[in-house]
């Protein structure tokens, strides 16, 4: 099972509980596995997204793979970050379940510390597919109903 470091730095309301955060991570991540997952308010996201990304607004979350020397063996995939704000503001305009779009967003990021991304059409198609199919087994429903940005 996945280890997870959670923290909170968040004046959000609707943080899942842990033990849903670490069901949804487990979900999508081979066993013996750990990850940091920091909730963030949009100040601080907007910071990291300019900084790492180059884009200067708030974002729903940021993924950063663990990067270890050559020769290291470490089971630390790396660190997740979610603002709740923006996750709440999004469920508000998809009209999606405030749970169903967290556990996407859990889930899309650990998928990132994994390797995979959306960059190329072919990349989101698989990335796409395979968050359909976590979230399925965990009985939510499809995701991209409503195109996310």
């Amino acid at each position: 099972m996945a280890t997870l470091d959670l923290q909170i730095a968040s004046r959000c309301k609707s943080i899942p509980a842990k033990s849903d955060i670490r069901k949804w991570i487990s979900a999508a991540l081979p066993a013996n596995k750990n990850i940091s997952l920091r909730i963030v308010d949009s100040e601080e996201i907007q910071a990291l997204n300019l900084r790492y990304r180059f884009i200067d607004k708030p974002t729903n979350v940021l993924s950063f793979p663990c990067e270890l020397p050559e020769g290291v063996d470490d089971p630390l995939l790396g660190d997740i970050v979610i603002c709740g704000e923006v996750i709440e503001q999004e469920a508000a305009n998809f009209n999606k379940a405030l749970d169903a779009h967290w556990a996407h967003i859990v889930i899309h990021g650990t998928l990132h510390l994994m390797g995979y991304d959306h960059m190329e059409e072919a990349e989101a198609e698989t990335m796409e597919k395979l968050e359909t199919t976590i979230l399925k087994k965990l009985g939510y429903p499809e995701p991209y109903t409503q195109q996310e940005t």
